[in-house]
């Protein structure tokens, strides 16, 4: 059985690592199939190097990566003050809009992503997701 952990990562987590610190402690976690939900996205050539060096990395037990990433959509239209708008909050929270999703190919089985929604698909097999038990003592009666 494969323990499985959902991680949620705030994105001041990883702001202050160089590219390659990043995809590496982003690939440490998900060799320990935990399915990652990064607060923001990674930049172009971090997720290109995260692919890359996943690639490298592919053996017997480990099986790869899925990844996908939603960015909200501003539904200000086409009006000047919408773009301004938009403009102003992208300088300001940069790579922190939206949600990135990472998993190991072994346990997610495909993510699907739209404008709108992301979906996350999982194997399930051989899978074991630990809960507490509690257990209640009877009290003996005198």
């Amino acid at each position: 059985m494969v323990d499985l952990t959902l991680q949620f990562m705030p994105y001041n987590d990883i702001e202050h690592l160089d590219t390659d610190e990043r995809v590496e402690k982003l690939l440490d976690l998900v060799k320990q199939n935990k399915i990652l939900l990064l607060e923001g996205r990674l930049k172009r050539e971090e997720e290109i190097e995260f692919i890359k060096r996943t690639m490298e990395e592919i053996d017997g037990t480990f099986k790869g990566v899925e990844l996908g990433t939603i960015e909200p959509q501003d539904k200000c239209g086409q009006a000047i003050l919408g773009k301004f708008r938009k403009s102003v909050v992208n300088f300001i929270l940069g790579d922190r809009r939206g949600i990135t999703i990472i998993g190991p190919a072994s346990v997610v089985k495909e993510i699907r992503q739209d404008p709108d929604k992301i979906e996350l698909f999982t194997t399930g097999k051989g899978l074991s997701l630990k809960s507490k038990k509690t257990t209640k003592t009877k009290k003996k009666r005198k």
